[in-house]
């Protein structure tokens, strides 16, 4: 549901909100907040929240650092964990300069502007969902983080052997109470491992859901005494986590484009959707892949195109839980952006199990990068990167 200002002013005043946490994104994608009083969001709303831009890693210089918040009303949420008496909402923002233009390092901007392009200069919309893998440690006697595992269940294992079946559902109602519709949740392989996958909606829709998703997964987490780990490679002998990113379009004989423009694209992308040292100890294994091609139910290829008796749709494998969704979002569409005006045509398809060594050794596909160093090299190389995010 989608609020104005005014419906969400007056829905501070009649459900006894007390708190509103302003919520923003720095460039990893780590939420940031400021908590302000119910009675200074009218102030919010017209003349932004200000806050230390010089704090932020990334951001501006101390002697440029004044940047505003702006709450976006339609992003309104009660945050159900929170009392019920002295309501508790969260806003995301758009962060502004002082003089009211957008910050060209938002990462909702770049998204929201993407958004735009495609629709204004393609005609089609692109819709995104997501699923997510994150293993789930026990903490030591003092409340510190372990790599114990939760449980030693397998893939779509049940209770009593899956001891995650609680949180799960525990996450699954309080996204619903905050209108977020999550479509399926089961353990994953490894021990502890759990996934849970979200229905189809836009792109700064999908990405906000996303972002909200960790947080409440590690606030959940913590009220049962364990510690939710997102990242890619938590214990070296076991599978690997990724966050799979599955795209349809409004015009769906623009698929065979769009597949085409992000698999031109994807080696220089790798360094968004991959952000860290651990990413690349996950690629190539296990339902990880890093040959770039694609495949029709083809698992260990890059991009799969799922037989589906719904919308097609297409499916990146290879990012993980830690890209920052905003940017990874931004890039997919600008690839497809240039894949449908450069009228761009995709390989043949590959059927081939690229996870057994032996069979990746007779193919003469292009690999992404293997280390972040070399992830980075690319990206700063790229005259496409450089183009989208400066």
């Amino acid at each position: 549901m989608y609020y104005t200002e005014e419906e969400v002013l007056d829905y501070v005043k009649e459900e006894d909100v007390k708190f509103v946490r302003l919520a923003y994104f720095d460039l990893s994608g780590k939420q940031k907040n400021a908590t302000i009083m119910a009675s200074e969001l009218p102030r919010a709303f017209e003349n932004g929240i200000g806050f230390d831009a010089s704090a932020i890693e990334d951001f501006e210089e101390p002697n440029k650092s004044d940047l505003f918040l702006f709450p976006d009303a339609s992003t309104l949420a009660v945050l159900p964990w929170r009392p019920s008496a002295g309501k508790v909402i969260r806003l995301f923002c758009d962060i502004r300069y002082p003089d009211g233009t957008p910050y060209k390092k938002d990462c909702r901007y770049l998204l929201k502007t993407a958004a735009k392009k495609i629709k204004d200069e393609c005609g089609v919309d692109l819709h995104f969902g997501t699923e997510f893998e994150f293993y789930l440690f026990k903490l030591d006697e003092n409340g510190e983080q372990t790599k114990i595992p939760f449980d030693n269940a397998g893939y779509m294992d049940i209770a009593p052997e899956d001891k995650g079946e609680n949180i799960r559902r525990n996450i699954c109602f309080t996204l619903e109470q905050m209108g977020i519709t999550p479509e399926a949740s089961h353990h994953e392989e490894g021990p502890g491992q759990n996934e849970v996958d979200f229905k189809y909606s836009d792109a700064l829709t999908a990405a906000d859901n996303a972002s909200t998703f960790k947080w409440i997964v590690r606030t959940k987490a913590a009220e049962s005494g364990l510690y939710a780990d997102f990242s890619p490679k938590p214990i070296q002998e076991k599978p690997g986590s990724g966050m799979h990113i599955n795209i349809s379009c409004s015009d769906s004989a623009q698929n065979e484009h769009i597949l085409a423009g992000i698999l031109a694209h994807i080696e220089e992308i790798t360094y968004f959707l991959n952000p860290t040292e651990n990413s690349y100890n996950r690629l190539g294994e296990a339902k990880a892949p890093k040959y770039i091609c694609w495949g029709r139910q083809n698992r260990s290829a890059i991009v799969r195109v799922p037989e589906s008796k719904e919308k097609p749709r297409i499916e990146i494998r290879s990012s993980d839980p830690l890209c920052n969704p905003y940017i990874a979002f931004t890039l997919l569409i600008h690839a497809a952006i240039d894949g449908i005006k450069n009228d761009l045509k995709p390989c043949e398809p590959c059927n081939l199990n690229l996870f057994d060594k032996e069979v990746a050794k007779s193919v003469r596909f292009k690999t992404i990068p293997d280390t972040l160093d070399e992830a980075k090299a690319i990206a700063l190389k790229s005259e496409f990167i450089k183009g989208i995010l400066g």
